[in-house]
C-alpha cells in the first residue's frame, strides 16, 4: 500500500504511529547534521556587533567554546525536534491521505495532489508543529548565544525553562510565538510542496513506487525542500530569533513582531533581515537531506 493511501480503523492508528516514529528518526538526523550551522546562524542573527560574518563566528566559537560550542543547546532540540518532526510528518501524511480521498484517487494508485493541496498540507503541518517548536527553539537559542567567556545565565535546558517560567510564566516560554507561527506556516508549506512535488514527478516519470526511490534522490529532494523553505521564510526567522533572545521586563527591546522588524531595518537596514543566511543555506542541504532519508528509510523499515 502506498503510504498516502487512506487506511481505515486500526490501520489508521498503525499508520499514524509509524509516521510519528519515522518522523522522530528524521528529526534526530536533522539535529545531528544541522546543529553546528544553526548555532552559527543564531549567533549572527542575534549578535551583529560581536560577529563580522560566518567565518568570524566559526572562529570565535571555536576560540571561546571549542568544537563543543557548535552543539550548545543540543539536548533540547534532540528531544524537541524529534517531537516536532514527528508532528510535521504525522499531520502532513494525514493531510495527504485526506486530499487523496477528496481527489477520489483509485485504491492502490499513488495519489497526485495539486501544488495548492501540497502547500496547504505542509502549512497545516507547520502550524501544528509551531505549538512545540516555539518553546523548543526559544530555549535552544538562549543557550546557543551563551559563550564560555561570559557568566552563563542558564546552566542548561531545565534551568533555562525553570527560570523563565518562574519569572514570566507560560507567556515567557512562548516568547516569539507569532513570528514562529508565520515562519512555520509558509516555511513548511514551501518545504513539503517542493519535496512532494519532486517525488510525485519522479513516480509518474519512472513508474517506480515511492519505497523504491534511491537514497541519493531522496537526499537531493530533501536539500531542495530545505532551500525552498529558507529562501522564502528567512527574514521572519531573524525576527523570531531577535525576539526570543530579547530581554524581559525593562530590558526588553522589542514590543512585538512589527516593532522588531522596524527596529532591525532602522538599525541594520534591510540586510539585517538576512544576517546569518549563509550558514542557514549551508545547513539546509545536509540537515534536510538527513531528515527525509531518515524518515523514508525508517518508514520502509517499519513496513
Amino acid at each position: 500500500m502506498d503510504q498516502t493511501e487512506a487506511p481505515a480503523g486500526s490501520g489508521a492508528t498503525t499508520r499514524a504511529v509509524k509516521d510519528c516514529l519515522a518522523g522522530s528518526v528524521g528529526g534526530i538526523a536533522q539535529v545531528l547534521a544541522g546543529q553546528p550551522f544553526d548555532t552559527v546562524k543564531v549567533r549572527l542573527q542575534t549578535q551583529p556587533d560581536v560577529y563580522r560574518g560566518t567565518m568570524d563566528a566559526v572562529r570565535k566559537t571555536v576560540q571561546n567554546d571549542g568544537f563543543a560550542g557548535f552543539y550548545k543547546g543540543t539536548t533540547t532540540p534532540l528531544v524537541g525536534v524529534g517531537l516536532c518532526v514527528s508532528i510535521q510528518f504525522l499531520v502532513m501524511e494525514h493531510m495527504k491521505r485526506t486530499f487523496a480521498q477528496i481527489n477520489r484517487t483509485p485504491a492502490g494508485q499513488p495519489p497526485v495532489l495539486t501544488p495548492l493541496q501540497l502547500y496547504a498540507a505542509g502549512a497545516t503541518a507547520g502550524v501544528a508543529n509551531s505549538i512545540v517548536s516555539g518553546p523548543v527553539e526559544h530555549i535552544r537559542v538562549r543557550l546557543q548565544v551563551q559563550t564560555a567567556g561570559a557568566a552563563a545565565q542558564y546552566r542548561g535546558p531545565g534551568d533555562c525553562i525553570a527560570k523563565i517560567y518562574r519569572s514570566h510564566g507560560l507567556a515567557g516560554i512562548y516568547r516569539g510565538q507569532v513570528p514562529t507561527l508565520l515562519r512555520e506556516l509558509n516555511g513548511y508549506g514551501m518545504y513539503f510542496l517542493a519535496y512532494e512535488a519532486l517525488v510525485q514527478r519522479t513516480i509518474q516519470a519512472t513508474g517506480r513506487p515511492r519505497s523504491e526511490l534511491p537514497s541519493p534522490l531522496v537526499c537531493l529532494y530533501g536539500a531542495a525542500a530545505g532551500f525552498a523553505m529558507w529562501l522564502t521564510s528567512y527574514p521572519i526567522d531573524v525576527v523570531k530569533s531577535k525576539m526570543q533572545t530579547d530581554g524581559f521586563g525593562s530590558a526588553r527591546t522589542y514590543q512585538g513582531t512589527i516593532d522588531c522588524v522596524q527596529k532591525i531595518i532602522k538599525r541594520e537596514g534591510v540586510r539585517g533581515l538576512f544576517r546569518g543566511i549563509t550558514p542557514c543555506l549551508l545547513r539546509a542541504a545536509p540537515a534536510n537531506a538527513a531528515t527525509f532519508v531518515g524518515f523514508e528509510m525508517a518508514l520502509r523499515a517499519l513496513g
